[in-house]
């Protein structure tokens, strides 16, 4: 037991034992809270999440979509085609007579006018043709005079019974045929003139001249299958061709008739500037196309437009419907429909099968399923539903007039504009 004693008295001596101080218990109980407060903690944590997860959440704020009232505006609607310039009238110039070409009096692609001088050919022969029928005639006369006078005398004797009755009828016979001779001479003295005269080849009327075929000391042959010397258009006015389906050329009819307003513009050109009438329609639709030729005059005194050039014509009778406009975006498709959104007096949103029209400014025409004091989404439409509730705030419809629009080369059936 002592000895026992001794030992542990020895260790301890070994290992002194620090003195207890203040920070001692306090750091106990720190040890214990952390012991006890860490459970708890996790156990008010979880409460607070299952607390979460048992409360509703709450329904989000119905969409704010912006509201107008459809633009009531008086329109002029169009039907587009697509088409080329042509010359009012064309002229292949070629020569009557045959003959050797001595002057040229004009410069390709020249503008002439009715009547210039285009082509010489050597009048020498042909002059002389006219002074060999002038002397023919000049001889018929003679005959002609002669035979006259020998009926005046036998007439003044046939009282007297110095001539018989048949001489007398010979001398008259005799006359007729030196009329008819100076008659035949006086023809062959006129075509020989004119042979003479086409000699100077002239324009048959004005407009642009094409090329020179034929330079001057070639010789030329006359008639249709004669030499081509050159061609000339008439370009004022000029005419503008299409061609219409046969669903347009209905509606032309039922709506116009003929006489109807044309506008059109060139494939560099946003406006329609050139102004023109429709003058002619085909006597007939072609079955192999379905589709009856058209033809539009316009004028054209500085003889800008060109036979072949290539246009965007829009045809409408010049009169103006009043018609309901709404952004294109407000329009939108729901399989083979058209709908636009409407908002009621209680914010429900609901669709409307509508028949649009054409494009007019920005905004598009709704011929038919639409009010004007209906309020239509022009703004949000991606954010209503039918039959959902939104919040509503109004604005106002507006043509956007285009500055500048990209040519197009096939341009839409329908077209539209404001009228002033």
């Amino acid at each position: 037991m002592n000895m026992i004693t001794k030992f542990e008295k020895a260790d301890d001596a070994a290992e002194p034992v620090e003195a207890p101080t203040a920070a001692a218990p306090s750091r106990a109980r720190w040890s214990k809270a952390a012991l006890f407060g860490l459970p708890v903690a996790a156990l008010l944590a979880g409460l607070v999440v299952a607390n979460k997860e048992e409360a509703p959440a709450s329904p989000p704020p119905a969409p704010t979509v912006t509201v107008a009232t459809p633009l009531v505006r008086q329109v002029t609607e169009w039907d587009n085609y697509v088409g080329r310039f042509e010359a009012s009238q064309t002229v292949e110039v070629r020569p009557r007579v045959s003959g050797q070409i001595v002057a040229v009096h004009f410069a390709d692609g020249q503008v002439v006018r009715r009547g210039q001088l285009l082509f010489t050919i050597d009048p020498r022969p042909f002059a002389a043709a006219l002074a060999e029928a002038r002397a023919g005639l000049a001889s018929a006369q003679s005959d002609l005079s002669l035979a006259r006078a020998d009926l005046s005398r036998a007439e003044s004797l046939i009282a007297d019974q110095a001539v018989s009755r048949s001489e007398v009828d010979r001398l008259r016979a005799r006359v007729q045929a030196a009329s008819a001779s100076v008659a035949a001479a006086q023809a062959r003295v006129r075509s020989r003139a004119l042979d003479l005269e086409f000699t100077r080849i002239r324009a048959p009327l004005g407009g642009r001249a094409s090329d020179r075929r034929v330079d001057a000391g070639n010789l030329v042959a006359a008639g249709d299958a004669g030499s081509l010397l050159t061609t000339i258009n008439a370009l004022d006015p000029i005419h503008f061709s299409f061609d219409a389906s046969e669903a347009l050329f209905l509606k032309a009819k039922r709506d116009r008739g003929s006489g109807s307003v044309a506008e059109i513009r060139l494939q560099d050109e946003a406006d329609y500037r050139w102004k023109g009438r429709l003058d002619f329609t085909d006597n007939g639709i072609d079955p192999r196309s379905g589709s009856i030729r058209g033809r539009a005059v316009l004028a054209n005194p500085d003889l800008f437009l060109t036979p072949g050039m290539f246009g965007n014509m829009r045809l409408g009778s010049g009169g103006t419907v009043q018609a309901l406009l709404v952004p294109d975006a407000a329009v939108r498709t729901d399989q083979a429909r058209k709908v636009v959104l409407v908002v009621g007096q209680d914010n429900a949103v609901a669709a409307k099968p509508v028949t649009a029209g054409p494009l007019v400014e920005g905004l598009r025409i709704v011929r038919s399923g639409l009010s004007p004091q209906d309020r239509v989404i022009i703004a949000g439409v991606q954010l209503a539903q039918p039959g959902s509730k939104v919040q509503v705030r109004f604005g106002k419809v507006q043509a956007v007039r285009a500055q500048a629009a990209p040519p197009v080369a096939a341009p839409a059936a329908a077209q539209a504009t404001l009228a002033p």
